[in-house]
């Protein structure tokens, strides 16, 4: 019988860029952003949260103390998986117009790859990186092409209508909610060699070619939608299902930040829902994983929480194998886009 670990971690992409810079989404909405209302602009008309998080130096000090905390959990995060000594990581991640764009967007696609080769200091637009290693820098991490194909060939036996592939489209291949978290899961530069299957989620559904990984829109007409919460909640139950009973030892992993500011409408795409995000959170403290199964992708959207359905593949897995969640950290924001939560998942 396999042996599982579960993680729930983030891919930040301004995490990877040093504070001075000010990469956040925010900064460059404010200037360029037409949704933006003008009296939003003036930061004295936002909440007093949002306010006192951007400060007088537009959220650089702030910024500091947030990612301290996710890097501290994710170096908890990288101890628990040293210790836990797995055969591979199995990660949840979305692809947002990076290796899947208009030839094909699969619901979900298992990266059978023998290797995962990638630069993600390109998607960097020229800044400096936080280890100040060269922009072309280019990384190659163990895939395990075995395991992958062993896991569509189970997923689609149980009858889920699983995609596979064993060598990228475009780019390098491997979007940057995967490549993100590899960087981050090796923080202090002293290696990591856990061979990874990459499992692309479409959480961006409607506008992953109508937006093209960005926010400018390319096409008034939506795409089609992405998996139901629901679909994702049994995709992650059968995946426990089958590495149960496996040999291997496997740490489940999902990589997403919660609701997006840049997504979130009713907030005029400045900030996340933090109610809807705390709401998920106390279900997911209290092992209520069904509510994450039951959430109507409408509103998951209206919330900005596309990228949380990694998260409900998760949540699915952990309530198959009755698993609960030792919260790290829960780091909350206004100013920086979206919350992250860090989370490790064992037997109760």
């Amino acid at each position: 019988m396999g042996a599982i670990l579960g993680i729930g971690t983030t891919h930040y992409p301004p995490g990877l860029i040093p504070e001075e810079l000010k990469p956040w989404p925010l900064v460059r909405m404010l200037k360029s952003d037409p949704r933006i209302p003008e009296r939003l602009k003036d930061p004295a008309n936002w909440p007093e949260p949002m306010r006192l998080e951007w400060g007088d130096d537009e959220g650089i000090t702030s910024h500091k103390a947030h990612k301290a905390r996710i890097f501290d959990a994710f170096r908890k995060i990288r101890r628990e998986i040293d210790a836990f000594e797995p055969d591979f990581i199995l990660m949840w991640g979305d692809d947002q117009y990076e290796n899947f764009k208009e030839d094909i967007i699969p619901p979900f696609c298992v990266l059978a790859y023998e290797r995962l080769d990638f630069k993600p200091y390109e998607r960097l637009r020229g800044r400096p990186n936080i280890w100040g290693e060269p922009a072309d820098k280019v990384f190659s991490h163990p895939g395990h092409h075995k395991a992958g194909r062993w896991i569509a060939r189970r997923l689609l036996e149980q009858g889920i209508d699983m995609s596979y592939a064993y060598k990228p489209l475009h780019q390098d291949g491997l979007g940057h909610a995967f490549a993100n978290t590899l960087l981050y899961l090796d923080l202090d530069r002293k290696g990591f060699s856990i061979p990874v299957v990459p499992v692309a989620v479409n959480c961006y559904g409607s506008s992953v070619i109508r937006f093209q990984g960005g926010s400018t829109d390319y096409s008034k007409e939506p795409d089609p939608p992405s998996p139901s919460p629901r679909r994702c909640f049994e995709m992650g139950q059968a995946t426990a299902r089958a590495l149960k009973e496996s040999s291997w030892r496997v740490v489940i992993m999902a990589s997403s930040s919660w609701s997006h500011g840049f997504l979130t409408e009713k907030h005029h795409w400045m900030y996340p829902d933090l109610e809807a995000d705390r709401a998920l959170l106390e279900h997911l403290r209290a092992g209520n994983y069904r509510m994450w199964r039951d959430t109507p992708l409408a509103q998951m959207e209206a919330a900005g929480q596309q990228e949380v359905l990694n998260w409900t593949c998760l949540a699915g897995a952990m309530a198959e194998l009755d698993y609960k969640a030792d919260i790290l950290d829960w780091v909350e924001t206004w100013a920086f886009n979206a919350p992250k939560c860090m989370a490790v998942f064992k037997s109760a």
